[in-house]
């Protein structure tokens, strides 16, 4: 009876090593995913602002709503340096030049959406901010490009019903951890330190290259070479994401 009721409380000590090593396991795989700002949660839908910072990549991010020169100036330092980027596209813009949609597309550079007219979502009732990305959607559908799943809101506005919004349609809204304002031309030199002393690992970086942001090709001349020297690789958004999530399963 003693050895009994020994062999059960040792069964029982067992049990309970085992876990409390189940749950130190769950809790270090969900810190792989400390560092990346996903796209849900299990308090609905979020913004991905940041890559995972192990691995030795950033994503260069574009926005575009209008003017038609600085993108070809944009696409030749990418071209030169050998980078490719994501551009976040307006429908209105993408509609009335098409050309360079197919320019962006040809140079192997990944195309995420701002809904069609460049307005704020957080002035526009839910059913507007709808209606925009549907009429978006058909534009997009119409040029090609059918299959866009990348979404940044008009101006970066978003609150959660947005978000709940662009996942009800399937977009992943995506913000940035890096923004030197290029659009307000502080000055190039201003722009490559921003951007040269605050980008590591993960790190999602905000430009323009609408006919605003007139200092931006000229910055990119050094901060393309610049962040290359530093250990860190250009990638997609979405590149970005997929190794963030195949570093944290090949660590788990």
């Amino acid at each position: 009876m003693h050895f009994f009721v020994w062999q059960l409380k040792t069964i029982k000590r067992y049990a309970i090593i085992v876990l409390l090593a189940l749950v130190c396991a769950l809790f270090l795989w969900i810190g792989q995913f400390n560092s990346l700002s996903v796209f849900s949660s299990e308090n609905g839908p979020e913004a991905l602002s940041k890559g995972d910072d192990k691995q030795a990549a950033v994503a260069l991010t574009f926005n575009i709503s209008w003017g038609t020169e600085k993108v070809n100036d944009v696409l030749k330092q990418l071209a030169d340096h050998d980078v490719q980027a994501t551009f976040f596209v307006s429908g209105e813009w993408a509609e009335r030049h098409p050309e360079l949609m197919k320019k962006i597309n040809e140079g192997e550079h990944e195309i995420g959406m701002m809904g069609y007219r460049y307005t704020s979502y957080l002035e526009q009732k839910p059913e507007q901010v709808r209606k925009d990305l549907n009429y978006a959607k058909e534009i997009f559908d119409k040029l090609g490009y059918e299959d866009l799943t990348l979404l940044r809101p008009p101006h970066g506005h978003f609150n959660k019903e947005v978000l709940e919004i662009a996942d009800e349609k399937g977009y992943d809204v995506v913000q940035w951890s890096i923004n030197p304002r290029d659009w307000e031309n502080p000055g190039t030199e201003l722009i490559v330190d921003h951007v040269m002393s605050k980008s590591s690992k993960g790190d999602i970086i905000l430009l323009h290259a609408s006919d605003s942001a007139k200092q931006t090709p000229k910055a990119l001349d050094t901060i393309l070479p610049g962040l290359k020297g530093k250990g860190l690789k250009f990638v997609r958004v979405t590149d970005l994401v997929a190794g963030s999530e195949a570093n944290a399963q090949e660590i788990n």
